[in-house]
């Protein structure tokens, strides 16, 4: 937050220097030629041209414009040696130029026709990217994402130039522009307008979790995904990868896991070079994956891997529960962390980011409470509620993750639970009423996440990505200290009635509601005045091969008729 306030002071000497004018008629949504086309089409949202989604912090453009040749136009890199990069510079010329979904113009002589009715400037042949700082191999909590972009300014006439000190400033960097080159309708020419951004997050982390246990998602929707979040700005795949119905994650110590826990243990699973292969492809986007392996409930399917890892759940009579009448892992023998010990150091070394989501939420204590080991332990340890057994096998597990070097995240039950948790914990709020969990949280000093108002699994008629967008992280009552203490929030899809054939739409471009509140500036609340950005963003992602779903009624894309 410091950063950004030191930031915007400088806004106003840099957009001095460069000299620019607001626009006045660019990039608006075009004018209807007739009456009758203007009353034809009064109630469907039309779409804005060549605009940025999520908007950046600050935008300056000017009406003259400049034309992008396919053939001529290049990426120019100007930084130190950069393997994250690789590769990066080609796909986004092909995502500007020869999109996987394009429509054809059948206008000829497209500079002729411009010359005489835009403020044609040149051709624009190169942008120059300038790496400032050293290059990084990973994504990571609190990266710097800033940059600058100027295309055609004072400074600059007919050039373009981006600069960031970070290699993931030029990747945001590098969206933005692809965004800001638009194809003309008329004549097909790709144009781009005179226009100066600086542009940084207002929260650092902008996640989308992803459920990969009440159904399978095969690794090419992951991978797809992964891309619409780079479209998004989003920087965090929350990967909840296991559950109560299946274990899809292939273990190396523990292979037994999936072999017994997945649906299928041939096809429904991860293997390790999916792991990889789903780790390399979003680092190369920006995006950081935390895995979620949500304990000591939400763990039937690995009970069925490892035997004696959950409690055993008696009747009030005494009797065994049958069949499987098992609950929550048992927190009161060595065993359970032994296992536990050797599985999170194997999770610690195959996921690379810093963090590990822990879960702890929907612990059922009717189990452990039914249990007569467990009974006798509470007994004998001079606990006065479950809530304690809970608070004995969460430390112990923070003890175990803490060994590995690795810091954690959580679901905010724990914390409602009075679990005694460290003061690194990061605490995700998913439970409303939102406002009154934040404030809790918060006062108690926890870095915060929310995620309560963006849940893509509930779903209604019309666009209810109006109320995605309006939820705000940081509106709650609290102290400027505590809302500093939340740094971003999540989009959930979870998986109950979602898989392969139906989560990109579900997700998207709902989800982009959430991006545009993550990155954006707070004064953004209003969804009338996205909305026209919004449709164009949907139509530009499933020109890439992103089959969003439409946001807003009645509308068209140039490349609908291509979706198959």
């Amino acid at each position: 937050m410091t950063m950004m306030m030191t930031t915007t002071k400088s806004i106003a000497l840099l957009l001095t220097l460069i000299n620019l004018s607001i626009p006045t008629e660019c990039n608006k949504p075009t004018a209807f030629e007739t009456v009758e086309e203007e009353e034809r089409l009064s109630l469907i949202v039309q779409k804005t041209v060549g605009q940025v989604w999520p908007q950046p912090q600050q935008i300056v453009s000017r009406d003259t414009v400049l034309i992008l040749d396919p053939v001529k136009f290049k990426f120019v890199y100007d930084g130190p040696e950069c393997e994250t990069l690789n590769g990066t510079l080609d796909r986004y010329h092909k995502l500007i130029f020869n999109p996987p979904r394009i429509w054809k113009s059948n206008s000829k002589s497209h500079r002729y026709r411009f010359w005489h009715s835009k403020k044609v400037q040149n051709d624009l042949t190169t942008l120059d990217l300038t790496l400032s700082g050293k290059c990084d191999k990973w994504p990571s909590m609190g990266m710097d994402e800033m940059y600058t972009l100027q295309i055609d300014t004072e400074e600059l006439p007919q050039k373009a130039k981006l600069i960031a000190s970070t290699v993931w400033g030029l990747l945001r960097g590098l969206e933005t522009f692809s965004q800001l080159v638009y194809k003309d309708r008329d004549s097909g020419a790709f144009l781009v307008n005179s226009t100066f951004i600086l542009d940084f997050p207002r929260f650092t982390h902008r996640g989308i979790l992803l459920d990969t246990s009440r159904h399978f998602v095969p690794k090419h929707v992951i991978l797809d995904n992964l891309d619409a979040m780079s479209y998004n700005k989003f920087n965090v795949f929350h990967w909840h990868i296991v559950d109560d119905p299946s274990f899809p994650y292939q273990s190396k110590a523990f292979p037994e896991l999936s072999q017994k826990g997945a649906y299928e243990p041939e096809h429904h699973i991860y293997t390790q070079d999916d792991v990889i292969e789903i780790l390399d492809y979003a680092r190369r986007r920006g995006i950081r994956v935390v895995p979620e392996f949500d304990t000591p409930g939400h763990t039937t399917s690995w009970g069925n891997g490892i035997p004696d890892l959950l409690t055993q759940c008696y009747t009030m009579d005494g009797d065994k529960l049958v069949p499987n009448g098992f609950g929550p892992i048992n927190p009161i023998v060595n065993s359970t962390y032994d296992f536990l010990r050797t599985f999170f150091k194997e999770i610690a070394d195959v996921f690379v980011d810093q963090y590990i989501h822990l879960g702890g939420d929907e612990v059922s204590f009717s189990c452990w409470e039914s249990n007569p080991d467990i009974m006798h332990f509470v007994n004998q340890s001079n606990f006065t509620g479950y809530n304690q057994v809970e608070s004995y096998y969460i430390s112990k597990l923070l003890d175990i993750v803490s060994e590995t070097d690795k810091s954690y995240i959580i679901w905010q039950e724990v914390v409602d639970n009075d679990v005694k948790v460290k003061e690194d914990t990061v605490v995700e709020v998913w439970i409303s009423p939102q406002e009154k969990e934040l404030a809790k949280v918060t006062s108690l000093g926890y870095t915060t996440l929310l995620a309560a108002c963006w849940y893509l699994d509930y779903i209604s008629y019309g666009s209810d990505w109006k109320t995605y967008y309006v939820c705000d992280p940081q509106q709650f009552n609290g102290t400027a200290a505590q809302k500093e203490l939340v740094v971003g929030g999540e989009a959930c899809l979870w998986g109950e009635f979602v898989d392969g054939t139906n989560l990109i739409a579900r997700m998207w471009p709902r989800a982009s509601a959430a991006g545009e509140r993550l990155w954006s500036n707070a004064s953004l609340v209003s969804p009338q005045e996205a909305e026209s950005r919004l449709e164009e963003h949907r139509c530009r992602m499933l020109a890439r091969g992103i089959n969003a779903e439409p946001p807003s009624g009645p509308g068209f894309c140039d490349v609908d008729y291509l979706v198959t």
